[in-house]
């Protein structure tokens, strides 16, 4: 909080309090001297914050703090002139902390950002500035200790809390050769990484520049309240003076003035939506500026990538067929055995399908693979070849090998054991568990069409949108027609689109407002799009379109019914309802609910 608003509203206090003391104390001609000082400090104050906002080109509209100020002083309203500077003092101190408590999920963030790091070095640790790690660096991270670039773990496990990026509150584990982000925290023993990424290109200083970029941007709603705000100024000075000039009156012209407070625009709306955002960073989804959040409270039409997106972006084991005397789990357990020595991606889903089922592993010995066919070796004593159709065959020297009905998009593997198939293990990208309530979630959240658009084979997303039950199905898309739907769609409303792939970062960009799956998703789409899931949740587009609803309806309440009460308690004051002093106490109490309410948007 600024020290110096501090010491002006305790100026302010003083002097209004040491002037009711005075006559108490045989010093009743010093009244109004001292209640004019102290209000003529703060006027002088308010006069340069007015002139440095004039300067950069605003237009500052504590103006009207400044004129009922001035008023009260020219027409000896000793009172008055300093009741309105403890208001004003004490509204500086509350909008303070209106942004303040409003940028606090945001400050969090950012006080959080390593400063060092922990490298070997000939033979030791050293610790050095964090800009000083680069790619290939081992660092030690130990128990506590913020992950202070991206990189991947070297050996051992790491127990990790990844709240600060994801909003997740249950830690995560980690084993060898895994790849962690910056901004993760140890949460067990120290382990030791290696650098691929500078902190400069990590995911965590990524989050603190776009979090900064949001903090300084203006959204749409917040200049329009800047424009509202003149015509207010200029609503309250035409007010005031008419009073005066039908009345005569001085006291009813000073108390339109005290009455007017234009906080529901200058702050109210501000605060709601960097509470908004900051909500949102605190939940995993980063939201580039308050203009993104104004467009996704408003968005109607959803767009949607399949792979990466609607479901989980690589092959899973959906089911296993065993053939004769074998068992579907042995089937398992000795292909996921041999698949063990293979980097493959589909026998890395075959190995921790075995595992996720508690199935023992062996190591198997003589092994060999065939790259992007299959593998062979032994397993506890058995010839074992797991891999494709032709290779099963070509290994087990079969005529034919047997396969099962599949779905469209269902990859098999075939398993042979010994001298003929023991059964085949069938893979496929399957649908996300979450995508189903996110869906309908979205649905109550205000998306009136959802269209699927994927670059997939047509029977492959044909089967995904029917399990899904969506809109509009279209699949063998190129990144153009992407564009040209989202295009397309923007003609009935506000188009959200989200995807995870560098095919999609063209559709990103088009869209009203581009979501990126941030944690598998390609950096092109994280750059093109103007929000990031940095979590691997799809429940979060929702939640992130339900915060910006929120937040907009908090924004938008608050300018009515503020304004809608000062412009009432101006009204009453003009016709002599309301004392100098009755409407400087007024101000203040409309000042605190309308940030109050603004401050709902946090929640």
């Amino acid at each position: 909080m600024n020290r110096w608003k501090i010491v002006l509203a305790l100026i302010a206090a003083i002097g209004l309090l040491a002037g009711f003391v005075a006559p108490a104390v045989g010093y009743a001609t010093w009244q109004s001297p001292i209640w004019s000082a102290s209000a003529a400090l703060l006027l002088a104050a308010l006069l340069v914050q007015i002139a440095r906002t004039l300067l950069h080109g605003e237009f500052g509209l504590d103006i009207v703090a400044a004129l009922s100020m001035s008023v009260a002083l020219v027409f000896g309203e000793s009172l008055a002139a300093a009741v309105v500077a403890v208001m004003y003092g004490g509204g500086q101190l509350l909008e303070d902390f209106a942004e303040a408590r409003a940028k606090s999920e945001m400050k969090a963030l950012l006080g959080r950002v390593p400063k060092r790091a922990l490298r070997y070095a000939d033979g030791g640790l050293e610790e050095v500035a964090i800009g000083l790690v680069q790619a290939g660096d081992r660092l030690l991270i130990r128990q506590g200790d913020m992950v202070p670039v991206d990189g991947a773990i070297a050996r051992g496990s790491a127990l990790l809390d990844l709240s600060a990026l994801t909003g997740e509150s249950l830690p995560v584990r980690r084993e060898a050769h895994d790849s962690i982000e910056s901004g993760a925290t140890n949460l067990d023993a120290a382990f030791d990484m290696v650098a691929s990424k500078t902190a400069q290109d990590s995911t965590y200083s990524e989050i603190v520049r776009l979090v900064q970029a949001a903090q300084d941007s203006k959204a749409p709603m917040v200049r329009l309240a800047d424009r509202l705000a003149v015509w207010f100024l200029l609503f309250t000075i035409a007010l005031a003076g008419g009073t005066y000039v039908l009345t005569g009156d001085t006291k009813r012209l000073l108390a339109v003035l005290v009455s007017a407070t234009p906080c529901p625009l200058i702050l109210a709306v501000p605060v709601a939506v960097i509470s908004g955002i900051g909500r949102a960073a605190s939940r995993g989804v980063l939201v580039k500026g308050g203009a993104v959040l104004e467009r996704l409270a408003r968005a109607t039409r959803l767009v949607i990538d399949k792979t990466g997106t609607l479901t989980h972006g690589k092959a899973r084991l959906v089911d296993v067929h065993a053939l004769g005397k074998h068992h579907a789990d042995d089937v398992l357990r000795l292909a996921a055995s041999l698949d063990q020595v293979s980097a493959h991606v589909v026998a890395g889903s075959i190995v921790s399908a075995a595992r996720e089922r508690g199935l023992a592993l062996s190591m198997p010995d003589q092994h060999q693979e065939v790259g992007g066919a299959g593998v062979e070796g032994m397993v506890d004593g058995h010839k074992v070849a797991v891999g494709s159709p032709r290779f099963v065959q070509e290994r087990l020297k079969l005529r034919t090998v047997p396969m099962p009905d599949m779905p469209p998009g269902t990859l098999v593997s075939v398993v042979g054991v010994g001298h003929s198939v023991a059964g085949h293990l069938l893979l496929a990208d399957t649908v996300r568990a979450d995508a189903s309530a996110t869906l309908l979630r979205l649905r109550q959240a205000g998306i009136e069409r959802i269209v699927l658009a994927s670059g997939d084979a047509m029977p492959v997303v044909a089967r995904v949108g029917a399990e899904l039950g969506l809109d509009e199905i279209h699949g063998e898309l190129k990144p153009q027609q992407k564009v040209e739907l989202v295009q397309r769609l923007h003609a009935d409303g506000t188009v959200i689109m989200a995807g995870d792939g560098v095919n999609d970062a063209p559709a990103l960009a088009a869209a009203d407002i581009g979501i990126a799956m941030g944690t598998q998703g390609a950096g092109a789409s994280a750059e093109a799009a103007d929000a990031v899931l940095l979590t691997d949740n799809l429940e979060r587009i929702a939640e992130a379109l339900e915060i910006a609803k929120r937040s907009r309806k908090i924004a938008l309440q608050s300018v009515a019914v503020g304004l809608g009460l000062s412009v009432a308690a101006m009204v009453a004051a003009a016709f002599g309802y309301l004392k100098v002093v009755e409407g400087a106490l007024l101000q203040e109490a409309i000042d605190v609910a309308v940030i109050l309410n603004a401050l709902r948007a946090l929640r």
